[in-house]
């Protein structure tokens, strides 16, 4: 496993050309001048103390997990179920428990994850923000003790910023998905498909072609003012490191707004193409690489352009009736 890319940022700037990488780049710093940063590098409980005072008085989501699970929020031992619990609590009151739970040798497992910053701490982006060069992504924070997060993907760009403590990133191109042992699509820890091998202990009986995906794979370990720029379906592990960990995230889509999310084409495949004949599975491959995957300007020339209905470019009046037009085929 190699080393992810570094570059050491400018505080509050990223690279011009950022966006437009197809690889992951630590950036080194870029969130060091955050106030929030200088608390947490002072002490955990002066970055407890700054956060409480932009919190709203609103619960947040916590999984919770014995000590056994070891961090890793996962499935149960038969899979009929998962490993941790979920309740809701006042982010104030589980910032108190993980200070606690620091003097614990053996701790049960808090995390909050992906939870929306504008919501949950309403004018913490006021000092602590990083323009990503989209007007409305997604500011997410993700708070609590040590934690081991399987790996998955994202459908949307990301820039992790770890404002508190450190985290290790292991990370996996797309193409490695057959050497992963992805587990369900539809039954998830957390709404993403995981791999259900233990980055920890990775059992290679079980799971041989895990090596290769080793073999394939960066990290980076990622300090209080670091930032990491993930991809759009790049897979990747999250490690927190310590007994009170912080990050915010960046998510943002280079799409339009009404384009629906891939999955749907999946599920939707899965349960329309992946049972036919392989002569039939073949023939339509053929037909998405034409419609779809291989789609040009010439796909859909020798067809007048007011007529060209769901092949014309996708506009949002043409998503509502495309839509429909699913919806009531689906309801037959």
């Amino acid at each position: 496993m190699k080393s992810i890319r570094e570059i050491v940022a400018t505080p509050g700037r990223l690279p011009d050309d950022l966006l437009e990488r197809a690889e992951p780049v630590v950036l080194r710093g870029v969130v060091a001048h955050w106030p929030m940063v200088e608390a947490a590098r002072r002490s955990d409980r002066a970055a407890v103390d700054y956060l409480r005072q932009c919190w709203r008085d609103e619960p947040v989501a916590i999984m919770t997990g014995p000590p056994e699970i070891e961090g890793r929020f996962f499935y149960n031992a038969d899979f009929s179920g998962f490993n941790f619990g979920r309740h809701d609590a006042p982010l104030p009151a589980v910032m108190e428990a993980l200070l606690e739970l620091k003097r614990d040798p053996r701790p049960p497992c808090f995390y909050v994850g992906s939870t929306s910053v504008d919501t949950c701490l309403p004018g913490f982006r006021a000092h602590n923000d990083l323009d990503v060069g989209h007007p409305d992504p997604l500011v997410s924070v993700w708070l609590g003790n040590r934690s081991r997060i399987a790996a998955h993907y994202d459908l949307p760009d990301n820039i992790a910023c770890v404002v508190a403590g450190r985290r290790r990133f292991t990370l996996f191109p797309p193409e490695q998905l057959p050497n992963l042992y992805v587990g369900p699509l539809d039954f998830t820890p957390a709404g993403q498909p995981v791999s259900l091998v233990d980055l920890k202990r990775p059992d290679l009986d079980r799971y041989p072609r895990f090596s290769e995906a080793l073999a394939n794979g960066q990290e980076a370990v990622l300090e209080a003012g670091d930032a990491l720029y993930i991809p759009s379906m790049w897979w990747h592990h999250v490690e927190a490191l310590e007994g009170f960990n912080v990050l915010v995230n960046y998510w943002w889509r280079q799409s339009p707004d009404q384009m629906d999310s891939p999955v749907a084409a999946l599920m939707l495949a899965l349960l329309t193409m992946r049972d036919l004949p392989p002569a039939q599975r073949r023939a339509w491959e053929g037909i998405f690489d034409h419609y779809v995957f291989h789609a040009d300007g010439e796909t859909a020339a020798h067809i007048p352009p007011p007529a060209r209905h769901a092949l014309a470019p996708l506009s949002a009046d043409g998503a509502l009736h495309l839509r429909a037009h699913l919806i009531k085929r689906l309801q037959r």
